[in-house]
């Protein structure tokens, strides 16, 4: 009885000492972390986070960033962008653009990322290095090299003046009714590469099991995609739909390169409104204040769609859990 008591007091000495090293080890490795993530976190704070946190205090001064004389006015620089007509046409044209380059971006990449992940298809790494090209051109490069392409005198009606299908030359960029298409088109081209990785990535993670099994079953490619692929992606596909959503409402530099907003304010987005007031004199002197709140205004309509997005995302998945 005493060689068994002493040899289970060694044995909970043994396991206390163990403990206290997994303990410890945890306590260091987590300490580690915060060391490599503080000068991101840094980095985030300085540049992220305290313009942020500035803009809200901006955003109650009549100030136009240039003078020391700012006054402070409340919340009249938001009930004045509320009461803007221009402010509004630009919130709707950043919905359209929205509108026009995301379905695009899922639809289109998605197929494209299907047929590249079929395994016996030739020369797939190379299709995909032409897609993902654009992603790494500069987009102010590409807004500036469109507009020589895409004018009146440009190679693209040169080449459907050609082809017969214009009897003459279309102003793409210079006509309200067409600049706005133009602009979805080439962003769509633009950003076609980053959605091809998203939905490759999600391919990717699916198991091949499935197909097989499916294939002994008999099913054909139209009903694997539709009963495998497509439920099994809709997680991801939610993800990569969010990412489209913000990064389309906030398109500003290829906007502004090619048609600075017109023609009339044909393809004017808040971006671009918001740039007009804080850092130009087309509206006389810089509105740093008023331009604050209209972007903290349209940031707000931001979040509310991501929480929006955020909710149906939960809501699907716990119907699939059901």
């Amino acid at each position: 009885m005493k060689e068994n008591i002493r040899t289970l007091s060694t044995d909970g000495l043994t396991v206390k000492k163990k403990t206290k090293t997994k303990t410890k080890s945890k306590s260091s490795n987590v300490a580690w972390y915060w060391v490599f993530l503080f000068p991101t976190l840094a980095l985030f704070a300085m540049f992220q986070g305290w313009p942020i946190l500035a803009s809200w205090y901006y955003a109650t001064l009549d100030w136009s960033g240039l003078t020391p004389d700012a006054k402070f006015i409340g919340l009249r620089n938001f009930i004045n962008v509320a009461q803007d007509p221009y402010f509004w046409n630009a919130f709707k044209n950043s919905f359209k653009f929205m509108l026009g380059t995301v379905p695009f971006h899922l639809l289109v990449a998605l197929v494209l990322a299907v047929i590249l992940h079929r395994p016996g298809l030739k020369a797939a790494n190379l299709f995909r290095t032409f897609i993902f090209l654009p992603v790494v051109t500069t987009t102010s490069i590409v807004g500036i090299i469109m507009v020589f392409i895409w004018g009146s005198d440009g190679a693209v009606n040169d080449t459907l003046l050609k082809l017969g299908l214009l009897e003459r030359p279309i102003n793409w960029l210079g006509d309200a009714d067409w600049s706005m298409f133009t602009v979805i088109l080439i962003s769509v081209w633009k950003n076609l590469g980053v959605n091809l990785i998203y939905w490759l990535a999600g391919l990717q993670s699916i198991s091949k099991d499935l197909y097989e099994a499916a294939e002994v079953d008999g099913a054909s490619g139209v009903k694997k995609f539709f009963y495998i692929t497509v439920p099994l992606l809709i997680p991801i596909g939610t993800i990569i739909l969010l990412l489209n959503v913000v990064n389309s409402l906030k398109a500003f530099d290829l906007i502004k390169t090619m048609t600075n907003g017109g023609p009339f304010f044909a393809t004017d987005v808040v971006s671009t409104y918001i740039y007009r007031y804080a850092f130009t004199s087309e509206m006389g002197l810089p509105q740093l204040g008023y331009a604050s709140a209209a972007g903290l205004f349209f940031a707000v309509t931001i979040c509310l769609l991501a929480i929006i997005q955020s909710i149906v995302q939960k809501r699907i998945k716990g119907g699939k859990n059901l």
